[in-house]
């Protein structure tokens, strides 16, 4: 403040840390107060992780239900956020010309994009504290290296976050909103998450272990159910599809 009492200006941008941080913030509690969001990536995961958990309806094999369910319910949070909600939302931002207005502040078009990322990676904590409580409250027993389980999630994250913004950035948001739902409604059923990819055909099960949510929930479980070490053919698929997906998206992402 100057001698007269004035106040003195200081334009420019705040730091970059900063800026992230602020959007990040903003994304989280944005993610957070949509109830659709919510029952997407909370309700819907917790739901039928205690009804076939306590319902004896498919074939899980020996040990007990939860066991098996865990894991995969775990990846199917993962996917129903980095996937299905960010590619939702992010859409429909694009739509009504958000992103075309925050691609023009100080933020830059890749610090929107980590902020984006944290934001997922925060929900995606909360989720999997969530159904972790709910799960060893109903006797999950998990065991295995929880460094092999993080890099499990980070992949996945990566893969799926990839996937769900090329969809966001190539398509119609009404078309990413039917696409993105249907995507997860086969790949619940079809992705080894409720029901055992043994139960498919030889030639099926083949292509459907190529999936992201397959390699997901296979190495999940390979880790907390069965105690490996680390899974490397799911690790390796799942880097696949993260620099696939991730690449293919920051050629073909239009922000208008």
């Amino acid at each position: 403040m100057t001698a007269t009492g004035t106040f003195t200006p200081r334009p420019g941008a705040a730091p970059l840390g900063r800026m992230i941080r602020a959007q990040a913030a903003l994304e989280t509690r944005m993610l957070l107060r949509n109830g659709e969001q919510l029952l997407l990536t909370v309700v819907i995961p917790t739901l039928l992780l205690v009804l076939f958990s306590a319902v004896d309806i498919i074939d899980t094999g020996a040990g007990r239900a939860v066991d098996f369910l865990a894991p995969g319910v775990l990846a199917l949070a993962v996917m129903s956020t980095a996937f299905t909600g960010q590619a939702i939302a992010t859409g429909f931002e694009r739509r009504y010309g958000v992103l075309k207005r925050l691609a023009a502040s100080p933020l830059p078009r890749w610090g929107l994009m980590t902020a984006k990322t944290c934001a997922v990676l925060v929900t995606e904590v909360l989720q999997v504290a969530l159904l972790t409580v709910v799960a060893l409250a109903l006797g999950w027993s998990p065991q295995g290296n929880p460094l092999a389980v993080a890099a499990l999630l980070v992949l996945g994250t990566a893969a799926f976050s990839g996937l769900g913004l090329l969809m966001a950035g190539t398509l119609r948001a009404e078309a990413t909103l039917a696409a993105a739902n249907l995507v997860f409604l086969l790949l619940l059923v079809g992705g080894g998450v409720i029901v055992p990819l043994t139960k498919f055909p030889d030639a099926a099960q083949t292509v459907l272990g190529l999936l992201p949510i397959s390699a997901l929930s296979d190495g999940l479980r390979a880790v907390l159910q069965h105690g490996a070490a680390f899974p490397w053919g799911d690790l390796g698929i799942l880097a696949g599809w993260a620099v696939l997906g991730l690449g293919a998206a920051a050629r073909f992402f239009r922000w208008e």
